[in-house]
């Protein structure tokens, strides 16, 4: 069954804290579409709200909006966690582990080869998970989801009925 951007967005927030278990592609891209759309909006209401540039220009900050500002560094700092966690369930996904999480930060952190590995966790990230269980868990595209309005939980598999 394939997740659409609420269902992803709720599991994001919902597996807060949970680094074990997969994630598929489709939830791991519409929260990066969601981020990259909060940011976005975030940074334009910032300019927006700015105005003046030539009193940026003179080192006057004062003409900066404080309010997005901090939106922006509170929503960026608050998915951070969720964010790791993401990531090291779509490695899992990948049958791999999710210390590649660090790995890949690490090697960020180097001047040219940080864009190649981040352009390389990009295309990983494109690939579809291990069929079947692995040893992260159960393929979440078999095993499936059902939302409801008040949670999210995991529907068990049938082995009558294959989806």
């Amino acid at each position: 069954m394939m997740i659409d951007f609420t269902d992803a967005i709720k599991l994001f927030y919902s597996n807060y804290f949970k680094f074990a278990g997969r994630s598929t592609r489709a939830e791991y891209w519409w929260v990066q579409l969601y981020l990259l759309l909060v940011i976005v909006l975030l940074v334009v209401i910032t300019f927006f709200l700015m105005g003046d540039v030539d009193s940026l220009e003179s080192g006057d900050l004062s003409a900066l909006p404080t309010i997005p500002i901090v939106l922006l560094v509170v929503f960026m700092l608050a998915n951070i966690l969720p964010g790791l966690a993401l990531q090291i369930r779509r490695f899992h996904d990948l049958n791999q582990t999710g210390w590649l999480v660090l790995v890949f930060a690490l090697l960020g952190l180097i001047p040219l080869l940080g864009t190649l590995t981040a352009i390389g966790q990009i295309v990983w990230f494109c690939f579809r998970g291990t069929n079947g269980d692995n040893k992260y868990g159960p393929d979440p595209l078999v095993s499936g989801f059902v939302v409801d309005n008040r949670s999210l939980h995991q529907k068990p598999r049938d082995p009558m009925f294959k989806s």
